[in-house]
């Protein structure tokens, strides 16, 4: 397995016109990362770069074991790719088109694609994409940051750590949630997102714990109950004081219409989605069914990350937080100032490459 901290060689493919490159790198962890299911203090990702006209587009597949995608599944799909029958990187929907059907699934390593063609067009046309797409930067709502589920001492330092942050993401899910809010309760007032990575089974507990995170100024909850229980999260939905937002119940387009009376909102990764062009159909679809957009991220690096930013404006809340849980990002790109998000006024995605 390719699970070097350090970049390793690139494996390179000229296709027609454009040239395709990719390596594997390993995010490392300022803090052990600890949710309902699952522990880890790395992130596997495949770097990739996208070559046209002596231009290059940066993209990222991040893969979290739990999404099922490796390094090697990556490197395997980025292998059946072929853009030689295409001639511009502005025939986007069809080549876009064409990655999705090479493989089902596979949404990271079609994202690391469509991000790096996106970043590609962008300094073609040499203007930043939410520029292209019309939005406003100005208006991303503050990111929140992650707090994962650990000790009541960690918990503090933790908090302490991200005293900047105008909102912190809560992981919560196990036996310990209430000491958790009341531990953050106890050093800081700031507004809290309860994350509960489909950990609640009882949806009579669930609305006794929903109702009991509004009074401490949890302003929502993401993906209280299994996936699998559409009729739980409708009643949890139905009765609760406080949004649910759909995580990993919603991965692509095809999958809101389903959930529009099942949540009240639902979170974007371009992870899950396969990128950026799908990640805005689906913010526009959510906000034309009355529904709250999140968009949220991976442990990744500011590539990925400041790809998301790009469509932040969309959005009516903001967890773009996988860069700043790092400590070896290669990229230069979206920042956080004051819990605020800072788009960079540089074409494409905005990133700038550190190191190689």
């Amino acid at each position: 397995m390719h699970n070097a901290s350090a970049p390793t060689n690139w494996t390179t493919h000229q296709q027609g016109k454009f040239q395709l490159r990719y390596k594997p790198y390993t995010l490392q962890m300022h803090h052990v990362f600890t949710v309902a299911s699952f522990t880890r203090n790395t992130t596997p990702v495949v770097l990739l770069e996208l070559e046209f006209d002596g231009i290059i587009g940066y993209g990222e597949a991040s893969m979290p074991p739990y999404l099922g995608e490796s390094q090697e599944s990556v490197f395997a799909f980025l292998q059946q790719v072929d853009l030689s029958r295409f001639s511009s990187p502005f025939e986007t929907a069809d080549i876009l088109a064409y990655v999705d059907t090479i493989a089902a699934n596979n949404t990271a390593a079609k994202a690391a694609l469509d991000i790096a063609l996106h970043d590609l067009l962008g300094k073609i046309m040499q203007q930043p994409f939410y520029k292209i797409w019309g939005l406003d930067p100005q208006i991303i709502p503050a990111t929140s940051f992650t707090i994962g589920i650990d000790t009541e001492a960690m918990i503090r330092q933790k908090v302490s750590e991200a005293s900047e942050y105008r909102m912190l993401k809560v992981k919560l899910g196990l036996e310990t949630d209430k000491m958790i809010i009341e531990t953050i309760r106890s050093v800081t007032d700031v507004p809290l997102c309860a994350d509960v990575n489909q950990g609640w089974k009882d949806k009579h507990l669930a609305v006794d714990m929903a109702g009991w995170l509004a009074e401490r100024n949890v302003v929502f909850l993401e993906q209280p109950m299994p996936k699998d229980r559409p009729e739980d999260n409708a009643w949890l939905t139905e009765r609760s004081p406080i949004p649910t937002i759909a995580d990993e119940a919603c991965q692509r387009l095809a999958d809101i219409v389903a959930l529009k009376d099942m949540y009240s909102g639902i979170n974007i990764k371009l992870m899950k989605c396969a990128g950026m062009r799908e990640a805005k159909q689906m913010a526009e679809l959510a906000r034309a069914l009355d529904m709250k957009v999140m968009l949220g991220c991976m442990t990744e690096t500011s590539c990925a990350i400041s790809a998301a930013a790009q469509l932040a404006p969309l959005a009516d809340w903001a967890d773009l937080d996988g860069a700043l849980l790092i400590d070896n990002d290669l990229f230069e790109g979206m920042r956080v100032e004051d819990g605020l998000c800072i788009l960079p006024d540089r074409p494409g995605i905005g990133v700038i490459k550190k190191s190689d």
